[in-house]
C-alpha cells in the first residue's frame, strides 16, 4: 500500500506523540488505525469493579461518588481523594500535591455524578484497591456545547490496548487525529468491490470509522465483522495462491509398480505382521495417486497419537523408491530423527540391507543424517544420498545444509509441521531436480478451522483409527499436595516395573536451582536452562505456584524412594550430548533402566512399546494438546497405559479444566478443539512473520469459521482466474505487505 497510510505518525501528529506511538509498534498511519480497540465501554454501561486485579494497567469507565482534599498526616503536602463507582464497588483515586491549590484543577472536573475512564495501575492501601495519579477524560468533558456532549455520552467509547505512557483516549484522539480527514481514495481497500457486493460489505475506509468512532454498538460490530471478513480473505488468498503456485510445477510421476512386477512396497506389504487399517488402507491410496501424476502432491497427513501415519509415510517412500526415486524424512529434533531411522530399519527388516550380507538383494538403504554426527558416519550419510545408494534419508536441519545432495529427490516428509516454516520446508523442496512431492505429518491433530487457516495450501488427510492391536490408556489426575497420592502413584510405577514394563516420568525443567517467579512469569528461567524441546506454559490463571520440578532433582529423588528401590533411573534432557541422548534411549528401550526422567523431548515419536505408565509433573502447566502428545508414548504396545498428571491447579481455574480434560478422553481431535477454545489463540496461530506485525488482529479460528469458510469460497475462484493477481493489484499487495508468504510461519510450535 502506498499514499496516505505509509505516512508516518511523527508527521502526522508531531514528533512528541509519535515518537510514543512507535514505543507501541505504531509507525505509520495504517499501524494506527490497526490497533483495533479492545472492547467498547457502552453508555451507562460501568466497569466491573470486581474484575480489577492488582498489579494491572486498567482504564475504567465509572461515576465520581465524592472527592474531598485534606493535608497529608505525616508529611507536608495535601491529597485529593476520589471514590469512583460502578453502582456496587468502588475505587480509590489519589492525587498528590505540595500544596491545596496545586488539586484545584482535578477538583474542578472531578465532582459527584461525573462520568469518565480512568487509567492507572490498580494498587491496594489498607486493603482496597486504587489508582495513584490516574489519567483520565470525563466523557463529554472536551466537548463545547451540552448538546454534543450528551450526544458523545450516548455513543459506545472505544477503550484500546493502552499503555502507562498512551492511555486510551490518547490513542483516540490520534486515531481521530488520522482517520477524519481520510477519503476513499486514501484507503486502498484489497478486498475487490465484487466480493463486498456480494457479501454485503462495506468498503474498507467505512469499516475503521465504524471501529473507531461507533455511533451504536452494531456500527462497530458491523466494522469488525468486515474487517475480520478482510483479514479471512487476504489469508485464504495467499494460500490460494500458493496451491496455485505448486499445481503450475512439473514433478516426476513416481507410479506404483505393476502387479506383475512386485517392488520394494509389495515386499513390504506381504511382510507386515499386522493388518492396515481401512483409513490406513484409504489415505494410502490417496496419497498413491497424488504420487503417480506429474505435479507435486502437497499434502498434510494428520492423525491422533498411535494411529499409523509412519507406516502410511513409509509406504508413500517405498512407492517413490519403487519408481526410481529417492525420499528424505525431516524431523524437528535428533532424537526424533534418530528413532524414525531405528523404526524405519526395523519395520523394513531385509528390506533395508541393501547390498548387505544377509539384506535383500532388491532392497534400499535408510541413512540418518543428523549435525553431531561423527565425521566418519556423516561422510558415509552424505556419500549414501549423493549416490542414491541411500533410498531413504532421515535426519534434523542438517538435511537442509548446501553440503547435501540427492541422487533423485522424488519426496519430502517433514514430520511435525508446526516446526518448520514454509521457507526450510522449500529449502529442502528445492533439492530435487524438479519439485519433489510433498507430503507433511502432525500427530497434533487439527481442528478444521484451524486446517483451514493455516494449511489452506495442502490436501488434508485424517487417520482416526487406532490400529486393533493397541491397547487404551487411562488418565488420572494426582494432586501433588496429597502424600497418600504421590506415595501410590510410585507404588503403580513399581508394580509395572515389576510385570516387565517401564515407565517415563516428565519434568519441566532441567536444572532444579534456577530462581522463579510466581503468577504468569513462573518458569520462565534462563532460555538454556529450558530442554531443546521448550515445553508450553499456560498459567496465566497461577497465584503463587510451587517452582517447578526439574529432571535432576526429580532422578535423585525417585532413586531415594523406597517403592523404586533397585530400580535403574535414567535421565533424558535436550542439553545432553547426542551420544548420551542416544545412549540414554538405547538403554531404556533394552531395560537396562526402567524409569526415564526426561523433558518433553519424548513428546513427540519416541516409540517404546514396553513403556506402559508415565507421571508428568507440573501437568497443569502444559497445554493440552502438548500433554496429549506426551500420553502418547504409553500404552503403544499390547499392554494398557497409564497416565498420571501430577497437578498443583486448584479446582475450578483454567489449568484444573486442562488437566481434567485429558483425564476424560482420549480423543484427540476432541482434545485439540476444546484446546484451542481453552488457550489464547495467538499461541496457535502464528504471531510474527519474518518480524512483521501478524495481520490477524480480530479473526479467531473458533468463533469465525463460517466467516473463514466465506472468504476461502471468495477467495479460490478469484485466484483460479487471476493467479497473479495481476488484476487485483491491492489484493497482491496487502498479500506482500500482509503475510510475506516466502517466510510466513502459520503454525507456531505447538
Amino acid at each position: 500500500m502506498t499514499g496516505r497510510l505509509d505516512e508516518k505518525l511523527t508527521r502526522l501528529l508531531g514528533t512528541r506523540s509519535g515518537a510514543a506511538l512507535e514505543k507501541m509498534g505504531l509507525v505509520t498511519a495504517d499501524d494506527l488505525l490497526r490497533h483495533y480497540p479492545r472492547r467498547y465501554a457502552e453508555p451507562g454501561q460501568l466497569t466491573d469493579m470486581a474484575q480489577l486485579a492488582l498489579g494491572e494497567h486498567v482504564s475504567v469507565l465509572a461515576r465520581v461518588a465524592e472527592a474531598t482534599v485534606r493535608p497529608m498526616r505525616n508529611r507536608q503536602g495535601a491529597l485529593l481523594q476520589v471514590v469512583v463507582t460502578d453502582g456496587r464497588g468502588r475505587l480509590s483515586l489519589t492525587f498528590f500535591a505540595r500544596h491545596p491549590g496545586a488539586l484545584r484543577g482535578h477538583e474542578a472536573k472531578l465532582v459527584p455524578g461525573r462520568t469518565g475512564v480512568f487509567s492507572g495501575t490498580v494498587s491496594a492501601y489498607r486493603g482496597e484497591r486504587q489508582l495513584t495519579h490516574p489519567d483520565y477524560v470525563l466523557v463529554g468533558g472536551d466537548v463545547e456545547d451540552a448538546d454534543a456532549a450528551v450526544d458523545e455520552a450516548s455513543k459506545p467509547m472505544p477503550i484500546y490496548p493502552a499503555t502507562a505512557a498512551v492511555p486510551t483516549w490518547r490513542l483516540q484522539r490520534a486515531v481521530r487525529t488520522v482517520l477524519d480527514p481520510l477519503t476513499e481514495d486514501d484507503v486502498p481497500d484489497p478486498v475487490p468491490a465484487e466480493v463486498r457486493a456480494s457479501a454485503g460489505l462495506p468498503t474498507r475506509l467505512e469499516a475503521l470509522r465504524a471501529v473507531h468512532a461507533p455511533a451504536t454498538a452494531a456500527e462497530w460490530r458491523a466494522g469488525q465483522h468486515r474487517l475480520r471478513f478482510e483479514e479471512a480473505f487476504v489469508l485464504q488468498a495467499a494460500l490460494a495462491q500458493r496451491r496455485a503456485a505448486a499445481a503450475q510445477e512439473d514433478a516426476t510421476a513416481r507410479p506404483p509398480r505393476p502387479a506383475e512386477d512386485p517392488g520394494l512396497l509389495a515386499r513390504f506389504d506381504a511382510s507386515l505382521p499386522f493388518t492396515l487399517t481401512a483409513g490406513q488402507r484409504a489415505v494410502g491410496d490417496e496419497v498413491a495417486r497424488d504420487l503417480a501424476r506429474p505435479r507435486p502432491m502437497q499434502r498434510l497427513l494428520q492423525g491422533d497419537v498411535g494411529s499409523g501415519k509412519t507406516v502410511v509415510a513409509l509406504r508413500a517412500m517405498l512407492q517413490v523408491v519403487d519408481a526410481g526415486g529417492q525420499a528424505a524424512l525431516l524431523a524437528p529434533t535428533e532424537v526424533l530423527a534418530a528413532q524414525h531411522a531405528r523404526t524405519l530399519r526395523t519395520l523394513l527388516g531385509p528390506l533395508a540391507e541393501g547390498g548387505l550380507l544377509g539384506g535383500a538383494e532388491d532392497g534400499t538403504r535408510v541413512a540418518l543424517l543428523t549435525g553431531s554426527l561423527p565425521a566418519a558416519a556423516r561422510k558415509q550419510a552424505l556419500l549414501q544420498a549423493a549416490s542414491g545408494e541411500a533410498g531413504i534419508v532421515v535426519g534434523t536441519h542438517a538435511l537442509l545444509s548446501e553440503h547435501v545432495q540427492f541422487a533423485d529427490l522424488g519426496l519430502v516428509v517433514v514430520d511435525e509441521q508446526h516446526r518448520f516454516g514454509v521457507e526450510q520446508r522449500d529449502a529442502l523442496r528445492a533439492k530435487g531436480r524438479v519439485a519433489p512431492h510433498l507430503l507433511v505429518m502432525t500427530a497434533t491433530p487439527i481442528p478444521r478451522t484451524v486446517a483451514m487457516t493455516v494449511f489452506g495450501d495442502l490436501e488434508v488427510s485424517s487417520l482416526t483409527e487406532v490400529p486393533a492391536q493397541r491397547a487404551g490408556i487411562s488418565t488420572h489426575v494426582v494432586p501433588a499436595d496429597n502424600p497418600r497420592w504421590m506415595e501410590r502413584t510410585w507404588q503403580r510405577v513399581r508394580e509395572e516395573v515389576d510385570a516387565g514394563h517401564r515407565a517415563y516420568v516428565v519434568c519441566p525443567r532441567i536444572h532444579p536451582d534456577e530462581e522463579q517467579g510466581a503468577g504468569p512469569a513462573a518458569g520462565k528461567v534462563k532460555a538454556a536452562e529450558f530442554d531443546d524441546e521448550v515445553p508450553e506454559f499456560l498459567d496465566g490463571d497461577a497465584e503463587e505456584r510451587a517452582p517447578l520440578r526439574a529432571v535432576l532433582e526429580v532422578a535423585e529423588e525417585l532413586r531415594a524412594t523406597p517403592a523404586l528401590a533397585g530400580l535403574e533411573v535414567g535421565v533424558l534432557h535436550g542439553q545432553m550430548p547426542p551420544g548420551e541422548k542416544d545412549a540414554a534411549m538405547a538403554a531404556f528401550s533394552a531395560g537396562a533402566s526402567q524409569v526415564l526422567v526426561s523433558t518433553t523431548v519424548i513428546e513427540v515419536g519416541v516409540d517404546v512399546p514396553e513403556a506402559t505408565v508415565m507421571v508428568v509433573f507440573d501437568a497443569d502447566r502444559f497445554g493440552l494438546s502438548q500433554l496429549h502428545q506426551l500420553r502418547g508414548r504409553v500404552g503403544r504396545g499390547s499392554a494398557p497405559g497409564l497416565c498420571l498428571l501430577v497437578s498443583t491447579a486448584q479446582p475450578g481455574t483454567p489449568a484444573a479444566a486442562r488437566v481434567e480434560a485429558l483425564a476424560e478422553t482420549t480423543d484427540g481431535f476432541r482434545l485439540a478443539q476444546l484446546d484451542l477454545e481453552l488457550r489464547n489463540e495467538g499461541d496457535v496461530l502464528g504471531a510474527a512473520q519474518s518480524g512483521r506485525t501478524s495481520s490477524l488482529r480480530l479473526l479467531r479460528v473458533v468463533k469465525d469459521a463460517d466467516l473463514i469458510e466465506q472468504a476461502r469460497r471468495a477467495a479460490l475462484p478469484l485466484v483460479e482466474a487471476d493467479p497473479g493477481l495481476s488484476d487485483h493489484p491491492l489484493l497482491a499487495a496487502a498479500i506482500a505487505a500482509q503475510l510475506d508468504p516466502e517466510k510466513e510461519e502459520f503454525l507456531e510450535r505447538a
